[in-house]
């Protein structure tokens, strides 16, 4: 019949669009078939690159004054609410600090806790002028602490060649600072191994 003409002619050129890469006789071939698989040719869609958003720089960060705290702020009294916050968050990381808890697993815990808001004194130095500075840590750097005295001035005391204490319900922790120097971040994610002796 004169309309199966018509569909073989149309099925062909249907074929000879959708698969542009196949030769006549290969089409002749499928059409002999009695099922025909179309193949597809989607366009590729280009990968619109994310853009990461960027923090300040280091410079940026120094002329911002991000890391000052203003003089009018250096108050003792002000960051003692801090110290009580920062206690409460020591006893729910070590359990309540209770007296029959085990030592090493508490130092293990503090090793890792962030300590802005602790008291701290200074215990040993090999400089004698760094020797009994007590205060609230206000912030840790790589190797420094900020630390605010009862008497209201802000002392930056070196982490190196510096033992500092902290003591919290009758436990006492000794931090060596010259096992110390990292920054709070990269503190919480380190491996601390234990070492037979330890120096300033």
């Amino acid at each position: 019949p004169q309309g199966s003409e018509k569909a073989k002619t149309f099925v062909h050129a249907f074929l000879k669009r959708s698969m542009p890469k196949m030769k006549d006789e290969a089409i002749q071939d499928m059409l002999t078939r009695k099922a025909v698989v179309l193949e597809h040719y989607p366009q590729k869609k280009t990968k619109q690159k994310r853009k990461k958003t960027k923090g300040f720089t280091a410079k940026q960060r120094r002329e911002l004054r991000l890391f000052e705290i203003e003089p009018e702020q250096q108050r003792y009294a002000i960051f003692l609410p801090l110290h009580e916050l920062w206690k409460q968050y020591i006893r729910d990381l070590c359990h309540g600090l209770k007296p029959d808890a085990q030592p090493h697993m508490i130092q293990s815990k503090l090793l890792k806790a962030d300590l802005h808001g602790a008291i701290v004194t200074v215990t040993k130095s090999k400089c004698p002028s760094y020797v009994g500075i007590t205060g609230i840590i206000l912030q840790e750097f790589k190797h420094v602490f900020k630390i605010i005295t009862k008497e209201d001035k802000l002392k930056v005391v070196p982490k190196l060649n510096n033992v500092f204490s902290l003591e919290l319900d009758g436990f006492i922790s000794y931090i060596y600072g010259s096992k110390f120097l990292l920054r709070a971040s990269e503190r919480s994610a380190k491996k601390f191994k234990l070492k037979g002796t330890i120096d300033l």
